[in-house]
């Protein structure tokens, strides 16, 4: 770990958690549904990814047994709300097997496997990108991998810790090669950047609703600079 790094990185989290509060995420009544979730909300906000969740459960269908069985048609048209819905209702189907198959429906069974194994096997999922799995991980199986997003991309980028373009194992490595790997921290953590990127850290920001433009300390964001009169981005800190 980084101290001053480790630091700043904390600082940042301690700032939102007093403006926003824990936040409690990821919203679930069970592991596999945090598992279903975490592929619904793929290219879609969580209010339509929760929707279509409403419509499996409405159906009895919140269920591995049931999703495997299903029909994939419908479970198409009960996940509408979610968007590329046929492509997802193939997803389920599939993962709904091999949860049952490989894991038992079991989410301790999951949980129990290494690491580094379990995010390989789930990256072999057809359709299974990085988030999806890392969701899968921290949120189901309590696992201390940090999840990243476009959200991380853009507030870390504008504070200097990461370039614009950042890859996702780029913006990763960041928190897990600096942070304790404690997964309640890790899970706060990735919700209350997302409550910052939808808030206030935005493409267009709102520079003034954000709890961290200035921190203190070497800490500036490029946006806020931009904003104020008289100011350039050549007062960011260098050296990250």
């Amino acid at each position: 770990m980084t101290a001053p790094l480790a630091g700043d990185l904390l600082a940042i989290y301690d700032t939102l958690y007093a403006a926003f509060g824990h936040q409690n995420w990821w919203p679930a009544e069970t592991a596999f549904e945090t598992m279903i979730g975490a592929i619904l909300t793929q290219s879609v906000s969580w209010a339509n990814a929760s929707c279509a969740i409403g419509n499996l459960e409405a159906a009895g269908l919140l269920d591995p047994e049931m999703l495997a069985g299903a029909d994939t048609g419908d479970i198409a048209r009960l996940i509408i709300p979610s968007r590329f819905y046929n492509q997802k209702a193939e997803r389920i189907g599939e993962f709904a097997g091999i949860y049952i198959e490989e894991f038992q429906a079991d989410p301790a069974v999951m949980a129990a496997m290494e690491t580094d194994a379990l995010r390989e096997r789930l990256l072999d999922i057809r359709g299974f990108g990085k988030e999806t799995v890392d969701s899968i991980l921290l949120y189901a199986c309590n696992k201390p991998v940090f999840v990243v997003d476009a959200y991380t991309r853009r507030i870390f980028s504008r504070y200097g810790f990461l370039p614009e373009k950042a890859s996702y194992d780029r913006m990763q490595r960041l928190f897990a090669d600096t942070l304790p790997p404690d997964v309640d921290l890790f899970n706060d953590y990735h919700a209350q950047i997302v409550r910052l990127g939808k808030t206030a850290c935005r493409k267009s920001p709102l520079c003034d609703r954000c709890p961290i433009r200035v921190i203190g300390g070497s800490l500036r964001c490029a946006a806020t600079l931009r904003q104020a009169p008289g100011s350039g981005a050549d007062r960011l800190p260098g050296g990250r």
